[in-house]
């Protein structure tokens, strides 16, 4: 969507899609929103409640059909095994996309892990489909004014035209972007100090693994140590996704900084925002 800032602010029903890394301030900022009528549609959350809850509960029961006690239990159905997702706690989808890397050492070999990854894949694309409807569902059922919608930050490697286009009918874009090396940084060494499961675009994967195996003196991405191999990737995540997050923005949306997006304190800061992005871009 496309706006003048007077436009904007006029808007009766907001609906802003949040785009950009993991880290840069999404959902911190989509809580805020949450407080203030707006309805906070968490991505990673309807990807874990909706479309990988079977695979989620499926990994959890081959993990405890391996324990002779719960093996009788589960094969007995007298235990009930359930996906308690949350929105400020995503462990069941991290838990399942998991790290690459050696399984003795918690990781996920690597046939397993593309499995997982494509998946994921095709639920975040399906989540993102889901909008237009939970922006009925938030006005009509639940009765928000506006509507937030938190994003993954993979959305830019989805390689799927059309949810980048129903986004940009459907909401105003609102890219959160990091200009500053010093805060490029910080975001790396977050990420890098608690590695967390990542998903990559199958091609960047096959690009990097070479790479990883060479530097190391491995010859099987199997054997690698998960944590070692996700802490040595985010940096090149990390910037292999600028660009493609840019590609989105210029034609579809609006941009400000994390460092702005951590000065809002309040709903009108956030709208004071989105009017300066809208504002300062070229017409």
């Amino acid at each position: 969507m496309k706006f003048s800032p007077t436009t904007f602010r006029a808007w009766a029903q907001k609906k802003v899609t949040l785009l950009g890394m993991s880290g840069v301030g999404k959902t911190w900022l989509a809580s805020l929103l949450r407080r203030c009528d707006w309805f906070h549609y968490s991505a990673d959350y309807r990807i874990g409640k909706r479309y990988l809850d079977e695979p989620i509960l499926d990994l959890v029961k081959q993990q405890a059909m391996q324990v002779p006690f719960l093996r009788d239990l589960l094969r007995r159905d007298w235990i009930d095994i359930k996906n308690n997702i949350k929105i400020d706690d995503l462990g069941p989808v991290l838990a399942f996309v998991g790290k690459l890397g050696d399984p003795r050492r918690g990781g996920v070999p690597y046939a397993e892990f593309m499995r997982r990854q494509a998946l994921y894949r095709a639920a975040e694309i399906a989540a993102m489909y889901d909008v237009p409807m939970f922006v009925k569902k938030a006005q009509e059922i639940y009765g928000y004014a506006h509507f937030i919608n938190d994003v993954g930050g993979s959305l830019c490697e989805l390689e799927e035209p059309g949810v980048i286009d129903l986004l940009a009918r459907e909401t105003l874009i609102l890219y959160i972007e990091v200009t500053s090396a010093e805060e490029e940084n910080a975001l790396i060494r977050r990420a890098q100090s608690d590695p967390k499961p990542l998903y990559y675009r199958p091609a960047f994967l096959a690009e990097q693994i070479p790479l990883y195996l060479q530097e190391k003196g491995l010859a099987d991405i199997d054997a690698a140590d998960p944590d070692d191999f996700t802490r040595w990737i985010f940096p090149r995540l990390f910037r292999a996704r600028v660009p493609r997050y840019q590609a989105i923005a210029q034609p579809h949306g609006y941009t400000v900084t994390s460092a702005e997006v951590a000065r809002v304190r309040d709903e009108e800061d956030f709208l004071e925002l989105v009017e300066q992005a809208i504002a300062r871009k070229p017409q």
